[in-house]
């Protein structure tokens, strides 16, 4: 096998057919894989929000076959991955997404800027180590995106603040063998003590892939979930409002 670590091929880009975007979605694929993993979910995207742009970056590193393609990842770690996976360990996981989470947010950054697009109007989502490399750039760069789908994935280490405008949206299958739910629902504990904003779907019988249910709910998600700001930020206004009617006299 040969690891090439230059730049990889151009992202895969998905405009509207008429009109500018008034959103955009970037997907990042798993490891030892490529960006047509997530055309399910590219698909449903585009659907359900035709005004929308959709970005399918290809991963920093890729590890080529004997026949000196980039598979889909059956073949042991041959594919595209977010950080060298040559000799990974739990160890040393954390420290490799840390070294690429720049190169994500640089990368994310000049899309914004050429599409002429802010981050409240960015989603980033991702599955399995695309879901870290999501997590981990919205932490490291708070306003990079409103929302973050992680399907199968989980942040590279325990976080230790949250992006204070930023939805944070978990996808898991509840036989998932590779990040366990107890990690997810823990996760999610320690969010709320940040006081993030965050939300877990669990799907039974479903293991470590991104499954049509899962992509089902995240559009649920995206279309019906007011994020908390919003809704404070309203009861704040009607406390506001109501306070200021007290002192109003009735003759």
């Amino acid at each position: 096998m040969v690891i090439n670590t230059p730049r990889g091929p151009d992202p895969l880009i998905f405009v509207p057919r008429q009109g500018k975007p008034q959103l955009l979605f970037i997907l990042l694929h798993g490891e030892a894989a490529s960006p047509e993993q997530l055309f399910p979910l590219a698909d449903a995207i585009k659907q359900a929000f035709p005004m929308s742009m959709v970005v399918l970056p290809y991963a920093f590193e890729s590890i080529m076959a004997d026949d000196g393609s980039a598979t889909d990842g059956k073949q042991g770690i041959a594919g595209y991955h977010w950080i060298d996976p040559i000799g990974l360990q739990e160890s040393n996981y954390a420290g490799r997404v840390e070294q690429k989470v720049p190169l994500l947010i640089r990368q994310i950054r000049e899309i914004q800027e050429r599409f002429g697009l802010e981050g409240q109007q960015t989603a980033l989502a991702g599955f399995s180590q695309g879901a870290s490399m999501a997590l981990e750039a919205s932490q490291a760069e708070h306003g990079l995106a409103g929302r973050v789908l992680a399907f199968s994935g989980l942040y590279a280490k325990p976080p230790v603040s949250v992006p204070p405008a930023t939805v944070l949206h978990f996808f898991h299958g509840a036989s998932d063998q590779q990040v366990s739910v107890d990690q997810v629902e823990s996760t999610l504990v320690r969010l709320g003590e940040l006081q993030g904003d965050a939300t877990l779907d669990v799907a039974s019988r479903i293991g470590h892939e991104l499954h049509d249910a899962l992509i089902k709910q995240a559009i649920v998600r995206l279309q019906t979930c007011v994020p908390l700001r919003s809704w404070e930020d309203a009861m704040n206004a009607l406390e506001q409002r109501s306070s200021g009617n007290g002192n109003n006299t009735l003759h």
